[in-house]
């Protein structure tokens, strides 16, 4: 066998049957509920245990990644939204209209990660407007986690419907 044949396997654009999709849908969705608002959860449950500096690490944090979240939204909110609606839509269309295994996979990917995103969005808004630390902050952070997980679960389960679906019809060898 040649070497870019053995490439081309590694790399296959058939993404429902290959391994490196399914870890990399798990580490998007594991990296996605560790971290909060751009703060690592084990920070936070930290704070909540020991309080002190943990907790103070743990608000300046918050309040960093807050007034950046806050700062690019009231920038250039409306050409970020305008170009992640964009590529969803050419991935939409690619997709699931013409049939493009590898887009339909992106999109998979890439929606629920919007949702997360105007999440944390909303969760930012919520926290400076509130302004407030200690357990209510705890709170506010681990209620947004498990909306995240929500949303991970639903999307892992409605992507790994549609590639079976997908490697059913298709067969074993793609058709």
């Amino acid at each position: 066998m040649d070497w870019y044949e053995t490439l081309f396997e590694m790399i296959d654009l058939r993404s429902f049957s290959n391994l490196w999709f399914w870890i990399a849908l798990a580490v998007v969705w594991s990296t996605a509920s560790h971290y909060v608002l751009g703060v690592p959860f084990d920070l936070v449950l930290r704070a909540r245990r020991n309080g002190g500096q943990a907790q103070a690490d743990l608000e300046d944090l918050v309040r960093i990644n807050v007034n950046r979240l806050l700062y690019i939204a009231q920038v250039s909110g409306l050409w970020v939204a305008g170009f992640v609606f964009f590529g969803l839509t050419v991935l939409l269309l690619l997709g699931f209209f013409y049939g493009l295994e590898f887009a339909q996979a992106l999109f998979l990917l890439a929606f629920p990660l919007t949702l997360v995103g105007a999440l944390s969005l909303s969760t930012a808004r919520l926290i400076q407007f509130e302004d407030q630390g200690g357990d209510h902050l705890h709170k506010r952070l681990s209620r947004h986690r498990i909306y995240t997980q929500i949303i991970g679960m639903i999307s892992i389960f409605v992507t790994a419907i549609w590639g079976m679906f997908q490697n059913a019809s298709l067969g074993p060898l793609g058709g």
